[in-house]
């Protein structure tokens, strides 16, 4: 079995995962949405904040949840979330994985929290085979990776500003509609009209990568010159126009790239892969081209410990069983994310 700690933004989770066809033996997590909503995101200080005071507290119930009563034998790593995110919040993790790697003398593995994104599949779909192309969209990354095969990825594009999730959010804002803005931004969108305003596609052709904020600066300027739609109808199309544009942009590039690189196999994760348009789109695109499409369930498209532990399974099989009790990443090799 494999510990994951994940402290990368704005959750505390932690997971145990059985190697052994990637299977959630237990798993735990402690929300800060009701911290950070009265701002409309995430504030760094008081994520780490949090997370300090919460990892031990979800770390001592997700032992109790998979009855792990002898970790120092019956665990085999700990994994932590490396990188991507925000400083503090990481080394909150790490220390913590650090900590647990010396006391109980078992090998910790950073992970690319990209990676784990994409990772998180197998638990649903074991049988994933590379090569695919991923796409991995959330709060903090908009990103088009090709992978060649686990621990070895070519990002083709990412977000050269707002990712599509802060896109969401901002404009959730701006609507004054609650944080996080993405599951109500869907929620009123699946009543509107996705005609109704013809907002911009922003870098369709001219690149691989992606960039929101001049849609997110369209919608500002859509406000000020009409304001906020007074009827229940009139922002449930707004939503669903503004969702569009987003949706359409992603299945674009994806359609680019599938097409570029003679991928027959589609892997979306990450937390804007809950969003149900995004979900129905994805679908029909991979009927219209024949692809084989995988996305994990809701619950596992949002940060969560399970997915590091995955990512912590799959770097321990590529560096093999050569560490020694209590290293920090010996000989395991950090993903070429590149």
């Amino acid at each position: 079995m494999i510990l994951g700690i994940e402290t990368s933004c704005d959750e505390t989770a932690v997971g145990i995962i059985e190697s052994k066809g990637y299977q959630i033996r237990a798993a735990a997590l402690a929300s800060q949405i009701p911290l950070h909503a009265p701002y409309f995101g995430v504030v760094p200080e008081l994520a780490s904040r949090a997370h300090l005071e919460k990892i031990f507290g979800v770390l001592s119930h997700c032992l109790k949840k998979a009855r792990i009563k002898r970790p120092q034998s019956q665990i085999e790593a700990v994994a932590y979330t490396r990188g991507p995110g925000l400083k503090g919040a990481l080394l909150i993790g790490e220390t913590v994985a650090r900590s647990i790697s010396q006391a109980w003398k078992l090998p910790a593995i950073g992970v690319h929290h990209l990676e784990a994104h994409l990772a998180c599949t197998l638990i649903e779909y074991p049988r994933l085979k590379t090569p695919f192309l991923g796409l991995i969209v959330s709060g903090g990354h908009t990103d088009l990776v090709v992978v060649k095969e686990w621990g070895h990825y070519r990002v083709l594009g990412r977000t050269l500003d707002d990712a599509c999730g802060e896109a969401f959010d901002k404009f959730a804002k701006m609507l004054k509609l609650g944080y996080p803005g993405g599951p109500l931004i869907d929620k009123l969108a699946r009543q509107g009209d996705a005609r109704a305003i013809r907002f911009p596609r922003p870098l369709m052709e001219s690149s691989w990568d992606f960039s929101f904020s001049g849609l997110k600066t369209s919608a500002l300027y859509w406000l000020r010159d009409h304001g906020r739609p007074a009827t229940h109808k009139g922002l449930c199309d707004l939503a669903a126009s503004f969702q569009e544009a987003i949706c359409d942009t992603l299945i674009f590039k994806t359609k680019m790239a599938m097409r570029r690189f003679g991928l027959k196999t589609l892997v979306v994760s990450g937390g804007v892969a809950a969003n149900s348009r995004l979900r129905r789109m994805l679908l029909k695109a991979s009927h219209e081209e024949s692809w084989r499409f995988f996305v994990p369930s809701a619950p596992l498209c949002t940060d969560n410990g399970a997915m590091i532990g995955v990512a912590g399974c799959l770097r321990l099989k590529a560096g093999g069983r050569a560490q020694r009790a209590g290293a920090v990443d010996s000989s395991l090799p950090f993903p070429r994310w590149a």
